[in-house]
């Protein structure tokens, strides 16, 4: 029997913003030749690099211990890590540079970026002071064994600053949007967008909240959730149980609502019967 693959360390990052229609989430559109999640629309983020391990960025910060401790993990280099994964893949795949910066340098050190692929020495050139406080875990998903590429993936949430305006890439995205939640989700059942089962989920529990600062408060008062996805295969439809759903070997659900999702037409449906309350 094959060992499963072990997991890699990513940060995804939900930017969030308030007009008056009520909060909205920034989601872009993996380019159709990405080898994951190919067409989907997702949250901004990436796998974390050996650099956002980089010494430098512990020793500007200081005491590092509210942040490890907010994120519910042991290891304060990964953790940073995270932290700094997050940011960086925030401002490679959404433009938004998640730290104190002269906005008139912001089109500059996108250009240098994405010329460089060097965030350190950006950081370290431009003095950046890096908004580690910015961002707030929300969860924690690891991908499913039975997929080939596996991702450890830490959720943050932080509002876009106001003086910024998100943009997907046009390299690993192709397109992207500003949604409120429930909109994203109906437009997914309408077969307009394509939304992964963890994207899905977590516009399902965002959806239930009236402001940004209401999100943000949730996600503050408690540890981030553990949620490993579980396949089944009953009778050749594909099931998706998430922890609390009775196929999940966890019984604790990681947040109130769906815990089963059920794969039809090629995508995936919560099915009623299947929550928590």
């Amino acid at each position: 029997m094959t060992e499963p693959a072990v997991p890699r360390d990513a940060a995804t990052v939900l930017l969030l913003r308030e007009p008056s229609t009520g909060p909205e989430v920034f989601l872009v559109k993996r380019h159709g030749g990405s080898g994951f999640m190919a067409g989907a629309h997702v949250f901004p983020g990436g796998i974390v690099d050996p650099e956002d391990a980089a010494a430098s960025f512990r020793e500007a910060l200081g005491d590092p211990k509210v942040l490890v401790d907010a994120l519910g993990e042991t290891d304060v280099v990964a953790s940073i890590a995270l932290y700094v994964a997050a940011i960086r893949e925030t401002f490679e795949e959404a433009g938004v540079l998640l730290a104190e910066h002269d906005p008139a340098k912001r089109e500059a050190m996108r250009a240098r970026h994405a010329e460089t692929d060097d965030f350190e020495g950006l950081v370290r050139d431009e003095g950046l002071r890096l908004r580690f406080d910015a961002l707030v875990p929300q969860a924690r998903w690891v991908t499913p064994t039975v997929e080939k590429r596996r991702y450890d993936a830490r959720f943050f949430l932080a509002a876009v600053p106001a003086d910024q305006e998100a943009r997907h890439d046009a390299k690993e995205t192709t397109e992207s949007r500003w949604m409120r939640p429930a909109d994203a989700i109906d437009a997914e059942g309408r077969g307009e967008i394509r939304l992964p089962p963890p994207t899905i989920r977590t516009l399902e529990h965002l959806a239930t909240f009236e402001s940004v600062d209401a999100i943000l408060a949730d996600a503050r008062s408690r540890r981030p959730p553990y949620v490993a996805p579980v396949f089944h295969d009953r009778g050749g439809t594909w099931i998706l149980a998430l922890p609390g759903d009775p196929l999940h070997p966890e019984s604790t659900a990681a947040f109130p609502g769906t815990t089963r999702y059920v794969l039809e037409g090629g995508r995936w449906w919560a099915r009623r019967g299947e929550s928590t309350g």
